[in-house]
């Protein structure tokens, strides 16, 4: 048991999820409470298409299967990994309770009824169309991409950074073709992702750390 724990000690970081699922939970149950109405201009021309419903449940696996890819694989990238969707996620937390947010984007009728639209009235019925902004979808995709790119062995196989890639730009087209999110919710996750890369993935701190170990010797000798 030791030994196993030894191996897998980073799987702690899923405490996280005792944190941010209940404080989820109580940001969605204020669904009916009064809230800052997100909408762009751009919204209104933006069609409804159902069958992003596909690219948009994919998320759930694509996000999960790159954390126990590098769970499995590799400590660092997978410490890395969940910095960047952490730090995000609870972004995302702090803002919304704060800033109360949702759309009035959502068609009150389909113009198909077919396998998708009756897949998107399930989706409609399990989330509210509340907490978007940033659109969390993205950001974590963005995220996913991101590890897969900056992976030694996934970011060299071009399959496998061409599908990557294909599958964050379909899922963040989802958000605004299935009418989860506005625009300007996607702009914030992508912007935010953005930042994320940098500071995850093209930041060096190792002179920070010889910069901090320097200033620590003369104190203790």
């Amino acid at each position: 048991m030791k030994t196993l724990f030894q191996r897998y000690r980073h799987a702690l970081v899923l405490l996280y999820g005792f944190i941010y699922m209940p404080w989820f939970m109580w940001l969605e149950s204020r669904a009916n409470l009064p809230y800052h109405v997100i909408h762009v201009g751009l919204d209104d021309l933006i069609p409804f298409v159902e069958y992003f419903i596909v690219p948009y449940l994919l998320w759930f696996a694509y996000v999960a299967a790159v954390f126990v890819y590098l769970f499995l694989k590799n400590r660092r990238e997978f410490y890395q990994y969940c910095i960047f969707l952490f730090t995000g996620m609870t972004l995302f937390l702090i803002i919304s309770t704060v800033y109360p947010n949702g759309h009035l984007l959502r068609p009150t009728d389909f113009p198909r009824n077919n396998i998708f639209t009756l897949a998107v009235q399930v989706l409609y019925q399990a989330d509210t169309a509340t907490n978007i902004f940033p659109s969390l979808h993205v950001f974590n995709s963005i995220a996913a991409h991101c590890a897969v790119a900056n992976n030694p062995a996934l970011g060299k196989n071009r399959l496998i950074r061409g599908a990557s890639f294909a599958l964050m730009v379909s899922i963040i087209l989802a958000t605004m073709f299935l009418k989860q999110h506005s625009v300007l919710d996607v702009v914030s996750g992508v912007l935010l992702g953005i930042v994320m890369d940098q500071l995850v993935y093209r930041t060096d701190y190792s002179a920070v750390r010889i910069g901090w170990t320097r200033r620590r010797k003369p104190e203790e000798a």
